[in-house]
Protein backbone atom coordinates (compact mmCIF):
# COMPACT_ATOMS: atom_id res chain seq x y z
CA UNK A 1 0.00 0.00 0.00
CA UNK A 2 1.21 3.51 -0.39
CA UNK A 3 3.30 5.05 2.49
CA UNK A 4 1.09 6.53 4.98
CA UNK A 5 1.52 9.74 7.67
CA UNK A 6 2.65 9.62 10.86
CA UNK A 7 -0.18 11.86 11.61
CA UNK A 8 -2.30 8.90 10.56
CA UNK A 9 -0.42 6.24 12.54
CA UNK A 10 -0.37 7.91 15.68
CA UNK A 11 -4.04 8.86 15.34
CA UNK A 12 -5.09 4.92 15.87
CA UNK A 13 -2.77 4.58 18.70
CA UNK A 14 -3.65 7.56 20.63
CA UNK A 15 -7.23 5.98 19.94
CA UNK A 16 -6.23 2.47 20.87
CA UNK A 17 -4.02 3.60 23.58
CA UNK A 18 -0.73 1.73 22.21
CA UNK A 19 2.48 2.74 21.09
CA UNK A 20 3.97 1.86 17.37
CA UNK A 21 7.73 1.53 17.22
CA UNK A 22 9.59 4.09 14.81
CA UNK A 23 13.03 2.17 13.78
CA UNK A 24 15.73 3.43 11.94
CA UNK A 25 16.75 2.52 9.10
CA UNK A 26 20.12 2.61 7.07
CA UNK A 27 20.19 -0.41 3.95
CA UNK A 28 18.23 -2.65 2.70
CA UNK A 29 18.64 -5.61 5.03
CA UNK A 30 17.53 -3.22 8.16
CA UNK A 31 14.24 -2.37 6.16
CA UNK A 32 13.45 -5.13 4.97
CA UNK A 33 14.03 -6.81 8.34
CA UNK A 34 11.82 -4.09 9.91
CA UNK A 35 8.68 -4.64 7.43
CA UNK A 36 8.98 -8.62 7.22
CA UNK A 37 8.56 -7.82 11.58
CA UNK A 38 5.69 -5.68 11.12
CA UNK A 39 4.19 -8.17 9.03
CA UNK A 40 4.64 -11.08 10.77
CA UNK A 41 2.87 -8.99 14.09
CA UNK A 42 0.47 -7.77 11.78
CA UNK A 43 1.40 -4.01 13.47
CA UNK A 44 1.43 -0.42 11.56
CA UNK A 45 5.42 0.32 11.37
CA UNK A 46 6.89 3.74 11.05
CA UNK A 47 10.26 2.97 8.92
CA UNK A 48 12.99 6.50 9.62
CA UNK A 49 16.18 7.55 8.32
CA UNK A 50 18.34 10.31 10.32
CA UNK A 51 20.46 12.65 8.71
CA UNK A 52 22.94 10.05 8.86
CA UNK A 53 21.35 7.58 6.79
CA UNK A 54 20.86 9.73 4.09
CA UNK A 55 24.40 10.72 3.83
CA UNK A 56 25.26 7.17 4.40
CA UNK A 57 22.86 5.53 1.65
CA UNK A 58 21.77 8.57 -0.31
CA UNK A 59 18.15 10.11 -0.33
CA UNK A 60 17.22 8.46 -3.58
CA UNK A 61 17.90 5.02 -2.13
CA UNK A 62 15.98 5.57 1.24
CA UNK A 63 12.88 6.66 -0.30
CA UNK A 64 12.88 3.92 -2.94
CA UNK A 65 13.58 1.12 -0.69
CA UNK A 66 11.12 2.17 1.73
CA UNK A 67 8.66 3.08 -0.66
CA UNK A 68 8.57 0.16 -2.88
CA UNK A 69 8.65 -2.12 0.76
CA UNK A 70 5.63 -0.64 1.74
CA UNK A 71 3.91 -0.64 -1.87
CA UNK A 72 4.52 -4.62 -0.85
CA UNK A 73 3.44 -4.89 2.67
CA UNK A 74 -0.22 -5.80 3.90
CA UNK A 75 0.77 -3.17 6.63
CA UNK A 76 0.48 0.72 7.10
CA UNK A 77 4.18 2.00 6.45
CA UNK A 78 5.26 6.02 7.36
CA UNK A 79 8.69 7.02 5.76
CA UNK A 80 9.73 9.50 8.60
CA UNK A 81 12.58 11.66 8.79
CA UNK A 82 14.43 11.12 11.98
CA UNK A 83 16.21 14.53 14.00
CA UNK A 84 16.46 17.02 10.55
CA UNK A 85 18.91 19.90 11.79
CA UNK A 86 18.96 21.33 8.28
CA UNK A 87 15.58 23.50 6.92
CA UNK A 88 16.53 22.73 3.55
CA UNK A 89 17.03 19.05 3.72
CA UNK A 90 14.11 18.87 5.94
CA UNK A 91 11.86 20.48 2.83
CA UNK A 92 13.99 18.12 0.18
CA UNK A 93 12.54 15.05 2.10
CA UNK A 94 9.23 16.49 1.86
CA UNK A 95 9.46 16.90 -2.08
CA UNK A 96 11.19 13.50 -2.65
CA UNK A 97 8.15 11.88 -0.88
CA UNK A 98 9.06 10.93 2.73
CA UNK A 99 5.17 10.98 4.83
CA UNK A 100 6.63 12.46 7.75
CA UNK A 101 9.15 14.90 9.13
CA UNK A 102 10.94 15.84 12.37
CA UNK A 103 12.26 19.13 12.55
CA UNK A 104 14.90 18.92 15.71
CA UNK A 105 15.06 22.90 17.13
CA UNK A 106 15.83 21.90 20.18
CA UNK A 107 18.95 23.17 20.91
CA UNK A 108 17.93 26.77 19.38
CA UNK A 109 15.95 29.46 21.55
CA UNK A 110 12.07 28.47 22.13
CA UNK A 111 11.13 31.71 19.96
CA UNK A 112 13.58 30.49 16.92
CA UNK A 113 12.35 26.88 17.44
CA UNK A 114 8.64 27.58 16.89
CA UNK A 115 9.52 29.93 14.15
CA UNK A 116 11.24 27.34 11.61
CA UNK A 117 8.64 24.27 13.23
CA UNK A 118 5.74 26.57 11.84
CA UNK A 119 6.98 26.68 8.42
CA UNK A 120 8.48 23.47 8.03
CA UNK A 121 4.47 22.29 9.74
CA UNK A 122 3.11 24.78 6.85
CA UNK A 123 4.46 23.31 3.97
CA UNK A 124 4.73 19.86 5.28
CA UNK A 125 0.68 19.99 5.90
CA UNK A 126 -0.03 21.44 1.87
CA UNK A 127 1.62 18.44 0.68
CA UNK A 128 -0.34 15.60 3.24
CA UNK A 129 2.97 15.46 5.01
CA UNK A 130 2.72 15.43 9.17
CA UNK A 131 5.13 16.72 11.28
CA UNK A 132 7.23 16.08 14.66
CA UNK A 133 9.54 18.76 16.69
CA UNK A 134 11.46 18.58 19.70
CA UNK A 135 11.11 20.45 23.13
CA UNK A 136 14.16 19.73 25.54
CA UNK A 137 17.56 18.03 24.69
CA UNK A 138 17.89 13.98 24.83
CA UNK A 139 21.12 13.43 25.99
CA UNK A 140 23.52 11.19 23.99
CA UNK A 141 24.90 11.03 20.54
CA UNK A 142 22.34 10.40 17.14
CA UNK A 143 24.81 10.41 14.14
CA UNK A 144 26.03 13.83 14.41
CA UNK A 145 24.03 15.87 16.94
CA UNK A 146 25.99 14.97 20.18
CA UNK A 147 24.28 16.18 23.77
CA UNK A 148 26.86 15.68 26.42
CA UNK A 149 24.68 14.10 29.81
CA UNK A 150 25.47 17.46 31.89
CA UNK A 151 23.93 19.44 29.75
CA UNK A 152 20.78 17.25 28.83
CA UNK A 153 17.53 19.37 29.59
CA UNK A 154 14.40 18.09 30.13
CA UNK A 155 11.49 19.45 29.06
CA UNK A 156 9.93 22.29 30.95
CA UNK A 157 5.99 21.94 31.14
CA UNK A 158 4.88 24.91 30.99
CA UNK A 159 6.64 25.89 27.24
CA UNK A 160 5.13 22.49 26.22
CA UNK A 161 1.03 23.76 25.67
CA UNK A 162 2.54 27.56 23.99
CA UNK A 163 5.06 25.35 21.78
CA UNK A 164 2.38 23.00 20.37
CA UNK A 165 -0.40 26.00 20.07
CA UNK A 166 1.96 28.37 18.47
CA UNK A 167 3.63 25.39 15.51
CA UNK A 168 0.64 23.63 15.06
CA UNK A 169 3.25 20.70 15.15
CA UNK A 170 1.01 17.12 14.78
CA UNK A 171 3.18 15.15 17.52
CA UNK A 172 6.21 16.14 19.82
CA UNK A 173 8.88 14.55 21.40
CA UNK A 174 9.94 15.29 24.94
CA UNK A 175 12.92 14.86 27.24
CA UNK A 176 12.08 12.87 30.20
CA UNK A 177 15.18 11.05 30.87
CA UNK A 178 15.91 8.79 28.11
CA UNK A 179 19.64 9.03 25.93
CA UNK A 180 20.52 7.92 22.69
CA UNK A 181 22.86 5.33 21.73
CA UNK A 182 23.71 2.56 24.74
CA UNK A 183 23.27 3.68 28.09
CA UNK A 184 25.56 3.22 30.69
CA UNK A 185 23.16 2.56 34.02
CA UNK A 186 20.04 2.23 33.95
CA UNK A 187 17.91 5.63 32.84
CA UNK A 188 15.19 6.35 35.12
CA UNK A 189 12.24 8.23 33.61
CA UNK A 190 10.58 11.09 35.30
CA UNK A 191 7.20 9.70 34.73
CA UNK A 192 5.56 12.87 36.88
CA UNK A 193 7.38 15.44 34.14
CA UNK A 194 5.46 12.89 31.51
CA UNK A 195 2.38 12.87 33.22
CA UNK A 196 2.25 17.14 33.54
CA UNK A 197 2.80 17.17 29.78
CA UNK A 198 0.41 15.00 28.77
CA UNK A 199 -2.50 16.78 30.94
CA UNK A 200 -1.03 20.04 28.77
CA UNK A 201 -1.53 19.24 25.20
CA UNK A 202 -3.54 16.59 23.42
CA UNK A 203 -0.71 15.38 20.53
CA UNK A 204 0.85 12.47 20.69
CA UNK A 205 3.74 12.20 22.32
CA UNK A 206 7.50 10.56 20.90
CA UNK A 207 9.88 9.31 23.56
CA UNK A 208 13.35 8.86 21.88
CA UNK A 209 16.08 6.99 23.32
CA UNK A 210 14.32 4.15 24.28
CA UNK A 211 16.56 1.15 23.29
CA UNK A 212 17.58 -0.13 26.46
CA UNK A 213 14.72 1.07 28.37
CA UNK A 214 13.42 -1.48 30.48
CA UNK A 215 10.30 -2.55 29.00
CA UNK A 216 7.77 -1.84 31.95
CA UNK A 217 8.99 1.87 31.82
CA UNK A 218 8.33 1.90 28.17
CA UNK A 219 4.36 0.11 28.89
CA UNK A 220 4.31 2.98 31.66
CA UNK A 221 5.65 5.55 29.37
CA UNK A 222 2.53 4.24 26.74
CA UNK A 223 -0.03 4.26 29.29
CA UNK A 224 0.99 7.82 29.98
CA UNK A 225 0.45 8.86 26.37
CA UNK A 226 3.44 8.16 24.29
CA UNK A 227 2.60 7.09 21.66
CA UNK A 228 6.10 6.94 18.97
CA UNK A 229 8.81 5.08 20.50
CA UNK A 230 12.35 5.29 18.60
CA UNK A 231 14.99 2.24 18.16
CA UNK A 232 18.12 2.47 16.21
CA UNK A 233 20.57 0.96 18.82
CA UNK A 234 18.80 -2.41 19.70
CA UNK A 235 18.62 -2.92 15.91
CA UNK A 236 22.66 -2.00 15.31
CA UNK A 237 23.43 -4.71 17.91
CA UNK A 238 21.04 -7.32 16.64
CA UNK A 239 22.93 -6.68 12.97
CA UNK A 240 26.11 -6.90 14.35
CA UNK A 241 25.25 -10.00 16.53
CA UNK A 242 23.69 -11.66 13.63
CA UNK A 243 26.49 -10.39 11.18
CA UNK A 244 29.46 -11.68 13.88
CA UNK A 245 27.70 -14.93 14.58
CA UNK A 246 27.79 -15.64 10.58
CA UNK A 247 31.55 -14.88 10.83
CA UNK A 248 32.59 -16.64 13.69
CA UNK A 249 30.48 -19.57 12.31
CA UNK A 250 32.43 -19.86 9.13
CA UNK A 251 35.65 -17.11 9.00
CA UNK A 252 36.17 -17.97 5.57
CA UNK A 253 32.61 -17.41 3.79
CA UNK A 254 33.14 -14.30 1.29
CA UNK A 255 28.94 -14.77 0.21
CA UNK A 256 27.45 -11.52 1.18
CA UNK A 257 24.46 -13.04 1.28
CA UNK A 258 25.35 -15.87 3.81
CA UNK A 259 26.71 -13.21 6.36
CA UNK A 260 23.88 -10.60 5.90
CA UNK A 261 20.84 -12.81 5.74
CA UNK A 262 21.74 -13.84 9.95
CA UNK A 263 21.85 -10.18 10.16
CA UNK A 264 18.26 -9.72 8.77
CA UNK A 265 17.05 -12.13 10.87
CA UNK A 266 18.49 -11.43 13.92
CA UNK A 267 17.44 -7.94 13.32
CA UNK A 268 13.25 -9.58 12.68
CA UNK A 269 13.25 -10.92 16.19
CA UNK A 270 13.93 -7.85 18.31
CA UNK A 271 11.82 -5.70 16.17
CA UNK A 272 9.44 -8.13 16.53
CA UNK A 273 9.46 -8.27 20.50
CA UNK A 274 9.78 -4.29 20.93
CA UNK A 275 6.42 -4.59 18.86
CA UNK A 276 4.87 -6.58 21.29
CA UNK A 277 6.22 -4.55 24.05
CA UNK A 278 4.55 -1.27 22.44
CA UNK A 279 1.39 -3.43 22.06
CA UNK A 280 0.83 -2.89 18.39
CA UNK A 281 0.48 -6.18 17.57
CA UNK A 282 -2.44 -7.13 15.68
CA UNK A 283 -3.68 -3.63 15.27
CA UNK A 284 -2.57 -2.82 11.12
Amino acid sequence: MPLVTGKEILAAAKKGNYGVGAFNCNNMEIVQAIVAAAEAENSPVIIQASQGAIKYAGLDYIVGLVTMAAEKAKIPVCLHLDHGTDFQQVVQCIARGFSSVMFDGSKLPLEENIAITKKIVEIAAAVGVSTEAELGKIAGTEDEITVQDKDAMFTDPKDVQYFAEKSGVDSLAVAIGTAHGQYKFEPKLDFARLDKIRSLVDIPIVMHGSSGVPDADVQKAISLGVRKINIDTNIREAFVRGLKGAMDKNPREIDPRKLLGPAREAMIAVVREKIRVFGSSGKA
